[in-house]
C-alpha cells in the first residue's frame, strides 16, 4: 500500500475503523488509490458524521430545547 494512503488511514480513526468493518476497501485502494475520497465519504456516512447527519442532529437538539422551553412556560403559566 502506498505510504501516503497508509498515513491517511492511520491519521483518521473513522476511516481506520471503517476499513476493519469493510475490508474489501483494502483491495479497492490497492487497485485504485484515487478512491480514497470515496472511502472517506462512506466512512462519514457510516458513522453518521456527514453534514446532513450533523444538521439533523442539531435540528433535533433545537427541537428538544424548544419543547422544554414550551413546557417550562406552560408550567409557569399554570402555576401563577
Amino acid at each position: 500500500m502506498r505510504q501516503n494512503i497508509y498515513a491517511f488511514i492511520e491519521e483518521n480513526e473513522d476511516v481506520r475503523n471503517y476499513l476493519r468493518i469493510q475490508p474489501i476497501w483494502y483491495k479497492r485502494l490497492m487497485r485504485n488509490p484515487q478512491h480514497l475520497d470515496q472511502l472517506e465519504t462512506e466512512a462519514k456516512y457510516f458513522f453518521k458524521k456527514s453534514i446532513p447527519h450533523r444538521v439533523s442532529k442539531f435540528s433535533d437538539g433545537v427541537q428538544v430545547a424548544s419543547m422544554m422551553l414550551h413546557m417550562f412556560q406552560a408550567m409557569n403559566n399554570s402555576g401563577s
